[in-house]
């Protein structure tokens, strides 16, 4: 049975409520039939999507792309369900918070305009989907209710526990009209990732969004985990009905894990199910890297330490500040979705301006740039008009680089120049478009690039990609096909042994046998013909990367729904220039 529990509060907690100008609703129940809505103090987040999203005006055939519309109400949510609270609720006791530089560690403020806030708003994603729906749509609910289990986990916990249907088109969480809508629409939220507990971690059953909730916990019993001993739980059992308990859990691998390995079912043509796919593997490939064998976990990458203590809430106004502070960056490298976030979160329900969006893009930038992998020269001779070098990358990452999920990849651009500074070859040259120059699979969407030891030709380009094929042994970009690798160079983090990964993880194509990739690291040698120019020959390389393969998003657009229909409209509008990961100074022959 639902009770209020604010008016529960006494004296001190009731002045609390007032000063933060936040209430609870409806606390967390026993598991059980759907509750009857009741008044709270806290207004539902408002809906601004429609139930099937419709293409801004002017997006197909009229000559120009979609009007840019970013976020004009950035108000975090504030809604409640029997189990979950919007983070605007969080917000309430956790902004304002400063490390010992002064700087500003505020949880939902640095959250807010990562991916993991937005995985449900993720237009790529929704249209991802639809289209898998679109091509087997007998598997409609199969394809929904994986996908929404960790991109939407707090409305899908939520209506598991009160055996309501999972779905997110029609008349499903997409739809704004849909009571669990503003909890879906919240992502990877606060109430989500504190509250799970580590009951089955590291095993297979807490794969693939197998995490686990307490929901039949009353009020103000509630658990909800931190990486801190003794909380101080008064406030927060008064104002929201959870109980703040330590939890070890929270600060390990494992928990990333729940949604960072995830194994989907793969069909054949005629839609049968015929086993499981390894689609994201990195927590596999980080157990077998000397960064899992150190216990070096997902945190300390993705969400860097504050400097010195923090006082981890404004209220109460006695607490002593606490350490290691993770800071909630959850920083990856997809700044290209960011950016259309930023520019169209007027459409997309999003929570967070351009100052948020472009100090998270910043983070990226450093993030790809800095701290995943580096690139050496080697050697470099001229002998016989024949430039030769060797090109050392080595990844700085605790799993494969480029990681997850199959759409990604990074890739060598390398240039060679005479005395004039005309170029004489180039290997791997980035297009506006989106496309690579030389590379097989974006001029024909039945071929991929093969892993290179030894390039002599510029339309011969060294990419670090996954490539799935279905089970016919065909290449695929739907992820329903995905069967097995056709080709998995990405690079092995330190410590992997390539001879002994388990095929969940393993190397395939030509990688496999090439002796210059391994477990650290890949040696790329380049031989070009300089006979008949004038020296001294400038050599000059760059690694690259982009998180959206340019054949993944022209396979998605040949789906038309509405949803690939507006994705297709912000990708055509969107700057897709690569980020740079690594690059050498530009060398002289002698």
């Amino acid at each position: 049975m639902h009770r209020i529990i604010c008016t529960a509060a006494q004296g001190l907690a009731a002045i609390l409520l007032v000063t933060l100008v936040a209430a609870c609703g409806a606390p967390p129940r026993v598991a059980g039939p759907a509750p009857t809505p009741i008044p709270t103090l806290i207004p539902v987040a408002k809906a601004t999507a429609t139930s099937v999203p419709q293409p801004a005006a002017g997006r197909q055939g009229q000559g120009r792309g979609p009007t840019r519309r970013p976020a004009a109400d950035t108000t975090l949510a504030t809604f409640t369900t029997a189990d979950f609270s919007g983070a605007g609720l969080c917000a309430a006791c956790h902004v304002g918070l400063k490390d010992q530089a002064s700087a500003d560690v505020s949880m939902p403020t640095a959250w807010r305009s990562t991916m993991m806030a937005n995985a449900a708003r993720d237009p790529i994603w929704q249209a991802k989907v639809s289209a898998e729906v679109a091509r087997f749509p007998a598997l409609q609910g199969v394809i929904e209710k994986k996908c929404t289990t960790c991109h939407m986990p707090m409305a899908v916990t939520q209506a598991v526990t009160e055996g309501q249907p999972v779905t997110a088109q029609g008349e499903g969480f997409f739809n704004a009209a849909n009571p669990l809508h503003p909890a879906a629409i919240d992502g990877v939220s606060c109430t989500l990732c504190h509250q799970i507990r580590g009951e089955n971690f590291g095993k297979v059953t807490s794969f693939s969004g197998g995490y686990t909730v307490d929901t039949r916990t009353n009020p103000p019993d509630r658990p909800i985990f931190g990486p801190y001993e003794q909380p101080v739980a008064q406030v927060m059992q008064a104002s929201t009905g959870f109980n703040p308990v330590y939890g070890t859990h929270l600060a390990s691998a494992e928990e990333c894990a729940t949604c960072h390995n995830l194994y989907t079912p793969y069909v054949d043509s005629q839609g049968k199910i015929l086993g499981e796919f390894p689609e994201q593997t990195p927590y596999t490939e980080w157990q077998n890297s000397s960064f899992g064998a150190a216990a070096t976990s997902c945190q300390s990458c993705h969400m860097p330490q504050a400097q010195g203590g923090v006082v981890i809430s404004v209220v109460p106004g006695n607490l002593a500040a606490r350490q290691p502070f993770y800071q909630h960056f959850f920083v990856g490298g997809n700044a290209f979705m960011l950016q259309i976030l930023a520019d169209w979160g007027g459409e997309l329900e999003v929570t967070a301006d351009k100052t948020h969006f472009d100090t998270t893009q910043a983070r990226v930038a450093d993030q790809i740039g800095k701290r995943s992998a580096s690139l050496t020269l080697k050697s470099l001779e001229l002998k016989d008009g024949t430039l030769s070098a060797g090109l050392q990358v080595a990844p700085l990452t605790g799993h494969k680089f480029p990681a997850s999920f199959p759409s990604r990849r990074a890739w060598l651009h390398v240039t060679v120049a005479d005395a004039a500074g005309r170029v004489l070859f180039e290997s791997g040259q980035p297009n506006a478009d989106g496309t690579i120059a030389g590379n097989a699979a974006d001029s024909d969407a039945t071929a991929f690039e093969p892993h290179y030891d030894r390039i002599t030709q510029p339309d011969q380009v060294q990419i670090y990609e996954p490539i799935m094929g279905d089970n016919e042994g065909k290449v695929t970009y739907t992820l329903l096909r995905g069967a097995k690798y056709l080709k998995d160079n990405r690079l092995l983090p330190a410590g992997a042994d390539k001879a002994k990964l388990p095929a969940d993880i393993a190397v395939y194509g030509e990688a496999l046998g090439d002796a210059n990739f391994v477990g650290g690291g890949d040696l790329v040698t380049y031989q070009v013909d300089v006979k008949g120019a004038a020296g001294p020959f400038t050599f000059s390389a760059e690694l690259l990367y982009e998180p959206l393969s340019y054949q993944f998003v022209q396979d998605l657009l040949r789906d038309k729904t509405p949803l690939t229909e507006r994705f297709g409209g912000y990708y055509g509008e969107t700057d897709k220039s690569p980020l740079r990961v690594a690059a050498i100074e530009p060398v002289k022959t002698k």
